[in-house]
């Protein structure tokens, strides 16, 4: 019975972890949605510009910006899905481990 509260600690613990993961992610993706979005929107005429440290450059290339902003999305996007998945399983797993803790008082 110890080792069952003791692994469902560890799995609440691990829940917390990835909802957290999620959560940043997820945070990620919508600033770097509303950046592709920016940058495709910004009118030819008008410079764009990136951070780079802790200086403003003016980007002379739009089109190689946006296609590594563009990657640098996918690749977050599947980042939070594999997260996501890896979440409903802890959760899945928590619920196994809280049936067995009942099913054993």
């Amino acid at each position: 019975n110890m080792d069952n509260m003791e692994q469902l600690q560890a799995v609440v613990n691990e829940v917390q972890a990835a909802r957290q993961q999620v959560a940043n992610l997820r945070a990620q993706v919508v600033e770097l949605e509303t950046t592709v979005d920016s940058g495709r929107n910004q009118p030819e005429d008008l410079a764009l510009h990136q951070q780079m440290g802790g200086v403003l450059v003016e980007v002379s290339d739009r089109k190689a910006l946006l296609k590594d902003l563009e990657q640098t999305l996918t690749t977050l996007n599947e980042h939070l899905a594999r997260f996501t998945d890896r979440e409903a399983q802890l959760m899945a797993t928590y619920e196994e481990l809280q049936a067995v803790l009942k099913g054993s008082e």
